[in-house]
């Protein structure tokens, strides 16, 4: 399973999106791609393996959450 945050501030490096989610439950991120655009909302897609169950309910926890001054979406997206 997969998350998807946006509303990212723009001055956060993958390292501390890394330390956030953990922090809210999430085991570490085996990966995170930036999600293409405009630079207004930026986004990321983190990539983890293994407990699926801890994935979910951290996004309900991330999910509207204020971080650096921004109000995050998160969603959760099954892997193909």
């Amino acid at each position: 399973m997969n998350l998807w945050i946006g509303n990212i501030a723009p001055e956060v490096t993958d390292e501390e999106l890394a330390e956030f989610v953990v922090k809210y439950g999430c085991p570490r991120p085996a990966r995170i791609e930036r999600v293409p655009g405009d630079g207004s909302r930026p986004a990321a897609v983190l990539a983890f393996e293994g407990d699926s169950g801890a994935i979910s309910k951290a996004q309900l926890r991330l999910n509207g959450i204020y971080w650096n001054g921004r109000q995050l979406l998160v969603q959760t997206i099954l892997q193909r």
